[in-house]
C-alpha cells in the first residue's frame, strides 16, 4: 500500500482540506465563543492569565467530518464513529458552556462508545501474548462490549485530563494520530489511514491559533473529540491485526495521556477524593513546578510522544532501514529536547526531596 500513488495522493488531500478548514473556521468559532460566553476566566488552577475563549474544538470537529465524508467511504464503521463524534462534541459544547457534572458527561461517553459499538467497532479478540503459541488471537466473548466501552472512555478521558497547557493536548493527538497513520500504511489500512489523516490534519490546523500563547482554547469539544477519534479508530483498524506487535501500537501512541490518566486517578483515590476531583499533580504541572516555562515542558511532553510513537512504528516496521531511521530520530528528537529545555535555562535543576540540604 506504500507504493498506492492514489491513495497518497487522496491522504495529502485528505489532510490539506482539514487544515484549511480547521484553520479557516477558527477565528469565527472564537468570535461565537465569546459571544456566548464561553471563556476560560484565570484562577488558581488555571494558566492563562487573561480570558480567553473555548470550544475551539468546534473547528477540529467541522474540518474532520467534512474530510471525511469527502474522502472516506461511508461504511457502516465509520458512520458510527461520526455519530459517536457527533455526540461528543455536542456534549463537550455544552460543557464548555454550562459546565456539567463529571457523571453527565461520563453517561454521555457511555453513550457515544455504545452508538460506535452498534456499528461494529468494537474488540472481538486480543492478541495471544503467548508468542510460541500457534493461536495469534483469543476470542474474547462477552468482555468484547465492556472493554471496548473501557478504552474509549479512558482514551476519551485521557486527551481531556492533559490539556492543560497552551498546544499541549493538540499537539500530543497530532502526533499521537501520526504514528497510528504510519503504522495503518505500514499494515495496509487505508480507511484507518484517510481517518487518521484527517484528523492529523485538523489538529494541524488548529495549533496556530493553540500554541503559547494562546488565542483560544479547544475546550471539552475538543479534547474529548481527539480521544474519542483516537480510540475508535485504532479499534477499527490497529487493535484487530493478528500480531501481537500490534497491539502495542495504539497504547504507545497514547501512551503519554493514558499514563498521566491512570496515575491521576489513583493519586486522587488515595487521597480519598472523587477520581475526577481536579488537582494540580498532572505530568505537566510538575513539569513547570520545577521551574520550566510553559513552552519548555510542552516541548518535553512533545518529545515524549515522539519517541513513543517511533518505538510503535519501529516495533511494526519490518525493514531494517526504517528501524534504523527510527531509531536515529528517535535519538535526535531526545537530544533536541533536552537542549532545547536546559539551553533556555542553564540553572534548571530538579526539586530538592524533604529534609535533603541543599548544597
Amino acid at each position: 500500500m506504500l507504493s498506492n500513488i492514489d491513495l497518497w495522493v487522496k491522504l495529502i488531500l485528505a489532510a490539506a482540506v482539514a487544515f484549511l478548514v480547521c484553520f479557516i473556521m477558527t477565528p469565527p468559532v472564537k468570535r461565537f465563543a465569546e459571544r456566548i460566553g464561553a471563556v476560560d476566566q484565570p484562577s488558581e488552577r488555571r494558566i492563562n492569565k487573561v480570558p480567553i475563549p473555548r470550544m475551539g474544538g468546534l473547528a477540529i470537529f467541522l474540518g474532520f467530518v467534512l474530510t471525511v465524508l469527502l474522502f472516506v467511504p461511508l461504511s457502516t464503521q465509520v458512520t458510527g464513529i461520526l455519530l459517536g463524534a457527533v455526540i461528543i462534541a455536542v456534549m463537550g459544547a455544552v460543557d464548555d458552556i454550562v459546565s456539567l457534572n463529571a457523571w453527565i458527561k461520563l453517561l454521555g461517553q457511555v453513550v457515544a462508545a455504545i452508538v460506535v459499538i452498534r456499528c461494529d467497532v468494537v474488540f472481538s479478540a486480543i492478541s495471544n501474548p503467548n508468542p510460541l503459541s500457534a493461536t495469534t488471537t483469543i476470542e474474547i466473548g462477552w468482555l468484547s462490549v465492556p472493554l471496548t466501552v473501557f478504552w474509549i472512555i479512558a482514551c476519551t478521558n485521557a486527551v481531556n485530563l492533559i490539556d492543560g497547557l497552551d498546544g499541549l493536548a493538540v499537539g500530543v493527538s497530532a502526533i499521537s494520530s501520526l504514528t497510528m497513520l504510519v503504522v495503518s500504511l505500514i499494515v495496509s489500512e487505508p480507511v484507518v489511514s484517510l481517518l487518521l489523516a484527517a484528523l492529523t490534519g485538523a489538529c494541524l490546523g488548529f495549533m496556530p491559533y493553540n500554541r503559547n500563547p494562546a488565542k483560544i482554547f479547544m475546550g471539552d469539544v475538543g479534547s474529548q473529540l481527539l480521544g474519542f477519534v483516537l480510540s475508535t479508530v485504532s479499534i477499527l483498524g490497529l487493535f484487530k491485526l493478528h500480531a501481537i506487535i500490534t497491539f502495542f501500537v495504539p497504547l504507545l501512541a497514547l501512551a503519554l495521556p493514558l499514563a498521566d490518566t491512570t496515575f491521576a486517578f489513583f493519586r486522587r483515590i488515595l487521597r480519598g477524593q472523587s477520581p475526577f476531583h481536579p488537582d494540580r499533580g498532572h505530568f505537566h504541572h510538575r513539569l513547570l513546578a520545577i521551574g520550566m516555562s510553559q513552552k519548555q515542558a510542552v516541548a518535553v511532553m512533545y518529545g515524549i510522544s515522539a519517541v513513543l510513537g517511533l518505538t510503535a512504528v519501529l516495533l511494526t516496521g519490518d525493514s531494517p532501514i526504517l528501524r534504523t531511521a527510527c531509531l536515529v530520530l528517535a535519538f535526535g528528537i531526545s537530544i533536541t529536547v533536552w537542549l532545547y529545555v536546559f539551553r533556555k535555562n542553564p540553572n534548571l535543576r530538579l526539586p530538592h526531596r524533604e529534609g535533603e540540604e541543599k548544597k
